[in-house]
């Protein structure tokens, strides 16, 4: 799981596994992150940073194999 922050700051914990795109709306400061599911969350992070997390996430799975 990766950990992303809502817009009013709190916490939601994502599996990256699930995730499929992450946009920037500048208009309203959010990141749209798209899931494989359909559904959408509304995060305050940069997609840079959702990439970022992605990345440290999976070389920490591939650390322990």
């Amino acid at each position: 799981m990766i950990a992303l922050a809502r817009p009013n700051g709190h916490p939601v914990y994502v599996n990256p596994d699930l995730i499929e795109t992450a946009e920037r709306d500048e208009d309203q400061a959010v990141t749209v992150v798209t899931l494989t599911t359909g559904n959408a969350l509304i995060v305050r992070d940069e997609p840079t940073t959702v990439v970022d997390a992605i990345v440290a996430f999976r070389r920490r799975y591939v650390a322990h194999d």
